[in-house]
Order: structure tokens, then sequence, then C-alpha cells
């Protein structure tokens, strides 16, 4: 059930509710094991283009997944009415699928009950945060673009989600989990300029900073010119950093490992980059998103995955682990990469230390190209720069790229604090600005 039906729901699942949800669903079950998960989320999202506020509405959305197993055979159901005949019919519809489904060789019962971590995953400002306080900071946004006589777009959300877990051998999890998120584009012309930020608190999405920045970038983006294709050393923004890394992190695929077509087989224990850079998994840090438990019902740890440029962690679902025999498992919803070291002040101070380089805002569209050595394409987007002896000298014309993250970040020249990066490619990281000395692009765009 869905409050945009018109039909509103009451308060957030709580976790009384949940276990009495589950302990419902327990008593109706006839299989040999039976795992609840809850996912009650309410998000409001306001939405601008053009300088105007084209959308502002709420969602409510509760779902709730029973899976079932009888010696390897499993199914699932869901409802999205939580009330008892409804829940009745979700087992019963998981029981029939399970019935009738082949053993999987690879399933394996829900993990023993443990202590999850009790992490901030909610801020009461965020859970406050209604339609008001949204339009509040679209139209900052929209005020600032509209003294510069620019056009913008972009969106200000704030969401709660209650999430839980729960299996008939007796593991239960539950959190409130909730982010708030804003995206700017800025236009100028044929010339864009963007930034974005996801945060637990809304207050920390520094609108009006962020806002500053993309506008400095769209009008610094008017007058292009157009460079060749080649090698050149670069400014990486955090953004763009996190895009490439985002790619590194999904290879890390243990399954692929093993079969040798991974692009790190055989590296486990070596160098795959720079020796001075480290990527963690860092649940507790306040400027992440991390949870206290995964969809698997394992708890998220903090972890080492790459360490001073030695892999240490491969990505493992239940069984590979189990084969592998790696317990604890490690999680990576929480990234941050860094640099020993030190850094610079700010990316501004990366480029009065070039002598020349590009200067990169943001990747988009990044796919795989070759996924034996990670080779990945994309463009360059929202703010592409010629830096010449210490200044920005003019905007370029994007340009498709073709490298590979592991042979990019074999070297890196200079790097600023960790900072938030994010992008419809990465999600939410904490990674530094960072100058590489080589870096290919393969073409130039053309817009």
């Amino acid at each position: 059930m869905t409050a945009a039906s018109g039909k509103s729901w009451p308060h957030m699942t709580s976790r009384e509710e949940f276990r009495f949800l589950s302990n419902l669903v327990f008593t109706r079950s006839s299989a040999d094991q039976t795992i609840v998960r809850l996912h009650d989320h309410h998000a409001g999202t306001t939405r601008f283009a053009n300088n105007q506020v084209v959308q502002n509405v709420d969602t409510r959305r509760g779902l709730l997944s029973v899976s079932v197993a009888f010696h390897g055979r499993h199914g699932t159901a869901s409802t999205t009415d939580f009330t008892a005949g409804a829940i009745q019919d979700a087992v019963t519809r998981a029981e029939r699928i399970a019935r009738v489904s082949p053993v999987d060789p690879e399933y394996l019962p829900p993990p023993d009950p443990c202590a999850f971590p009790m992490r901030a995953t909610v801020r009461s400002e965020t859970v406050g945060a209604g339609p008001a306080r949204r339009l509040e900071y679209t139209n900052e946004a929209i005020s600032q673009c509209r003294m510069e006589n620019l056009m913008a777009a972009g969106v200000v959300s704030s969401s709660m989600t209650a999430a839980g877990i729960a299996a008939n051998n007796g593991l239960f999890g539950y959190e409130h989990r909730g982010d708030a998120r804003f995206s700017l584009t800025v236009q100028a012309g044929d010339a864009t300029g963007w930034s974005a930020a996801a945060h637990r608190s809304i207050d920390h999405l520094k609108v009006q900073e962020r806002t500053l920045a993309a506008i400095k970038k769209a009008k610094s983006g008017r007058d292009v010119q157009e460079l060749s294709a080649g090698t050149y050393s670069v400014i990486l923004e955090p953004a763009a950093v996190a895009g490439l890394w985002a790619w590194l992190i999904r290879s890390l695929d243990a399954k692929s490992y093993t079969k040798g077509t991974s692009p790190v087989a055989g590296k486990l224990g070596r160098h795959i980059v720079d020796e001075r850079l480290s990527l963690r998994n860092s649940p507790d840090h306040p400027d992440l998103l991390g949870e206290g438990f995964t969809p698997d019902g394992l708890p998220s740890i903090a972890s080492v995955w790459v360490d001073h440029g030695v892999l240490r962690q491969l990505t493992y679902n239940r069984f590979t682990a189990k084969t592998d025999g790696v317990d604890p498992i490690p999680t990576l919803e929480a990234p941050a990469l860094s640099v020993e070291g030190l850094p610079v002040a700010s990316i501004q101070d990366l480029v009065k230390s070039a002598e020349r380089a590009i200067l990169v805002t943001n990747f988009w569209y990044i796919r795989p190209v070759n996924d034996r050595n990670l080779v990945l394409t994309g463009m360059t987007r929202d703010g592409t720069f010629l830096v010449e002896k210490g200044e920005v000298v003019s905007a370029v014309k994007n340009f498709r790229f073709h490298e590979s993250p592991l042979t990019a970040f074999q070297q890196v020249e200079a790097w600023t604090r960790p900072m938030e990066a994010v992008n419809s490619e990465t999600g939410k990281m904490l990674v530094p600005a960072m100058a590489l000395p080589r870096f290919a692009f393969s073409s130039v765009t053309r817009f």
C-alpha cells in the first residue's frame, strides 16, 4: 500500500510491530527456514527545472518480503499490505514457489543470530524535514541562479526507511535509516555546472556553497576551445575519482576472482594501485551512509580493502565466503579512500601546482570496455578545463576516455584530504581530489 494512492499510512513500522509481523509469518510458515524482510520507505522529493518548481511530492511504500526454503528449494513472495490475510497469502505463495523450484546447490540457511552494531543511521532534522524545508533549499538554489541569469534544474529530497530482517532461527535486526540529497545542474548557454550532496542530515547539504560552485563552473565553461585527444596530466575532482573507483570496487567479486576472469585475479595480497592509497569501509563515519546490517542479515563491519596499495579483501556472498573459509564477511557500503602523506589544502592548490593539465569535474556514462583489465570508457561532464602554469586558462570541449583505474592510479602526484563525492554512478563515497600524471582521452565529443 502506498500513500501516493491517496490512502495514507500511519507512523513508520516500529521495531515492536516488525517483530509482531515476523512472528506472525513464522507461526504460519511450514518451511524449514523462513526469513522476513521489511522495507518501509517514506520519501519526499522536490524537483525543479527552468528555475521553477515542477514537483513537490511525498510517497510512502511499505514492503514485507517472505522467503522460505524446504531442503534447499526456496521461494520468495512480497506484499505491500500488512494485514493478516495478505501476510498469509504471501507465505502461501512463497511456499508454493519453493516446492516447485529446483534444489539450489548454493542455498544456505539464514545466518546465526548476532548483535548488530547500533549506528546513527537517522537524524531528527531529516525526519522532520517536510515540503516547506525542501522548498526553502530549492528556492535558495533557484534564486542564486536567477541573480546570475542562469537556468537551474535539480532535486532536493529527504527520506526515512524502517529496515528489518528476521528469521525463524532467532535472527533479528531492525533500524531506522534516513538521508537527504541535493543535486543541481546550472546551464549557461551550452555550458553546464553541476554539484551534488547526500548526507544523513539535511542541514549538511550545504546548498548555497554547492550552488555557487555549480554557477562558477557553468560561467567558466562558456568560452570553449577544442583540444586534440591524447594522454594528458589530469586533476580529477572527487566525483570523477569516485566514478572510476566505483568500477574498481565492482571488480572485486570473489567468484570471478576464483574463475580467473577478474581484472585483479591473482593479485590478492599484491599491489594493484599506488602504495600510498588505502580503501576502507567506514560505516561509523558521520559523513557516510553506514548501516547496521546487510540484506542477508550480516553485520556491517569496518574493514580495510586496499592497504597502502595492496589488495586485502574481495566481495563475497555467503556461499563463496563459506567455500573460501572467510569469516567474518567484509562489507563495503561506506567506502572511504585516502592517500598517505601530506595533502594540499584544496582543489585550487592542485591547480596552482600544475604546469599543464586537464581539470575534470565529473565523468558520466562510465561503462567497461574490457573486463579482463578493467579498461573503462565514459565522458567528461559539467566542467572540463585546461590548466597551464597554475591557472585555469579556458574551458575545453568534453573528451571521451579509455582508461583503467588500475593503470591511472598507479601513480598519484598530489591530492587533497578526502571529501564527499556523490553522483549517479557511485552513490556516496569519501575520496580526495587527485592529480595524476597520465590519463588517456581517446576522442573529443560533439558537445
